[in-house]
C-alpha cells in the first residue's frame, strides 16, 4: 500500500519492460502520481510478455498504482500533448535508446527549457555517450557485461540467470537517483538530469567484488565469495535443499561442526584456520554432504538452529510465499481488478511506522486513463474522439 510521502509529486513515464517502471513503480509505492505513456496500439512490449487475456504478470507487478495514457509519440500532437504533461510534472524518466529522446523533442535540453524544476532520468543499457551507445541492451547484456553473471554463474558452463538481476538493480538505483535530485532541488529549486545504465548499475552493485581484485589482482569467480564466507548449499534426505552461511566469526563454524556431530573436523591440518578452510574448500564441502544426506531438512533445520547454526531453508517461489514469517510480515498484498479480477503481489520493499497509508491501485489497462488525463489537460469530449480517430490516442474503459 502506497505511504503518503511524495504525493506532491507528479512523475511521467515513458519507459518499458523493467528498469525505468521499476524505478517509477517505487516511487508510486511511496505515493507519487505515476502517468504512463504508452505507444498504441499495443503498448508496453511487457504486457504480453507472458500470456494472459489482460496484461501479463511481469507487468502488472511493476505497473500497480500508475495510470496509463495511449499516446502516439511520433504524431506531433501526441508529443505535444506530452510536453504538456511534462510542463506540470516534477519528474520524467525514460529508458529509450540513447538519441530517441532527443530525436521525438523530448530531450533533456528542450524540456528543460519549459521546466526548469523538472528531474529528468535517463536509464540506458551502457550509458548515453561513448563506444557501446548505438548497441542495444537487455538484462542478460547488462549481467554479462557488469561481470555480474560471472560471479553468478560458472564461466566454464555458463547459464543465464532466472532473474533479471540487472533490471532491477538498474531501476533502483534509478529510483535512488530521482530522489537524491528530488532533495536537491527542495534546496537549489532547480531539477537535474539524473543518469544510470545496466553497466553502471550492475558494476556499482558487485563494487566490493571490483574492489577486492583491484586490491589483489586477483580475478574473482563464483566461488571466490563462496569460499571466503563459509557458505553452504546441501541437498538432504529428502531431497530438499538448505543454505548454511557461516560467514567470518569463528563461533557459527563451531556450531555448525557440533551440530553434524563432526568436532573432529576442526583438528584437521586443512580446516583449522579460516584460510585453511579457504584453501581446501571442496574437500571440506564433500566430506560435509554426505552428512546432510542423512536426515530431512526438517531434522536438519531444528538440529542446526538448535546450535545457533545461521541455516534456511532453501526454498523454492512456492515455498516462500507458504512461509509463516512472510506470512506474519504481510508481505503479500490482495488487489481487485475490475476486469482481471483479484490478484495478488509482493508489496513495497520497506514499510514506514507512522506514516499514512493509501490504497493501492491494480494495474492499469491500456489507455485505462487516457480520457481522464486529457480532460485534465483541458480537452473536450470531441477533441479526445477526434485524437483517438487519428490513433494518436487509445481510449479503454477501466
Amino acid at each position: 500500500m502506497p505511504v503518503s510521502i511524495l504525493n506532491h509529486i507528479t512523475v511521467v513515464e515513458c519507459a518499458t519492460f523493467v528498469t525505468g517502471p521499476y524505478a517509477t513503480a517505487l516511487l508510486a509505492d511511496l505515493g507519487a502520481r505515476v502517468i504512463k505513456i504508452e505507444s498504441p496500439p499495443d503498448g508496453d512490449p511487457y504486457r504480453t510478455f507472458a500470456p494472459d487475456p489482460y496484461f501479463s504478470f511481469n507487468f502488472a507487478h511493476l505497473n500497480r498504482n500508475k495510470e496509463s495514457l495511449a499516446l502516439d509519440l511520433k504524431a506531433a500532437k501526441g508529443k505535444e500533448i506530452c510536453l504538456d504533461l511534462i510542463k506540470r510534472a516534477d519528474v520524467f524518466a525514460e529508458n529509450f535508446r540513447p538519441g530517441t529522446a532527443d530525436r521525438l523533442g523530448l530531450g533533456y535540453e528542450a524540456v528543460r527549457a519549459l521546466n526548469p524544476r523538472l528531474v529528468y532520468c535517463s536509464i540506458s543499457a551502457f550509458g548515453q555517450t561513448g563506444p557501446y551507445v548505438d548497441k542495444p541492451g537487455f538484462d542478460t547484456l547488462g549481467q554479462a557485461m557488469s561481470g555480474l553473471l560471472s560471479l553468478l554463474s560458472d564461466p566454464n558452463d555458463p547459464k543465464v540467470m532466472g532473474v533479471a538481476v540487472s533490471d532491477y538493480v538498474t531501476g533502483l538505483s534509478a529510483g535512488y537517483g530521482i530522489l537524491g535530485a528530488l532533495l536537491a532541488r527542495e534546496k537549489s529549486g532547480a531539477g537535474c538530469r539524473v543518469e544510470t545504465s545496466l553497466l553502471q548499475a550492475t558494476l556499482s552493485f558487485i563494487g566490493e567484488t571490483a574492489a577486492g581484485y583491484m586490491r589483489t589482482g586477483n580475478v574473482p569467480n563464483r566461488m571466490a565469495r563462496v569460499k571466503n564466507a563459509h557458505a553452504f548449499a546441501f541437498v538432504c534426505k529428502d531431497k530438499l535443499p538448505l543454505a548454511i552461511h557461516c560467514s567470518v566469526p569463528e563461533k557459527f563454524w563451531l556450531a555448525l561442526l557440533k551440530a553434524v556431530d563432526r568436532t573432529d573436523i576442526a583438528k584437521d591440518e586443512r580446516f583449522k584456520t579460516r584460510d585453511d578452510r579457504r584453501q581446501n574448500f571442496e574437500a571440506l564441502e564433500a566430506m560435509l554432504a554426505p552428512v546432510f544426506a542423512a536426515k530431512t531438512r526438517e531434522e536438519w533445520l531444528k538440529q542446526l538452529e538448535s546450535d545457533d547454526v545461521p541455516v534456511a531453508p532453501l526454498y523454492n517461489v512456492a515455498e516462500v510465499l507458504a512461509d509463516p514469517q512472510v506470512k506474519h510480515l504481510g508481505l503479500v498484498e490482495e488487489l481487485e481488478h475490475p476486469q482481471a479480477g483479484k490478484l495478488k503481489f509482493i508489496g513495497a520493499p520497506v514499510r514506514y511506522e507512522g506514516l499514512a497509508l493509501g490504497k493501492s491501485a491494480p494495474p492499469p489497462l491500456l489507455g485505462a486513463h487516457s480520457q481522464a488525463i486529457l480532460t485534465e489537460l483541458g480537452y473536450g469530449r470531441a477533441e479526445v474522439d477526434e485524437l483517438a480517430a487519428l490513433s494518436i490516442v487509445k481510449l479503454v474503459q477501466g
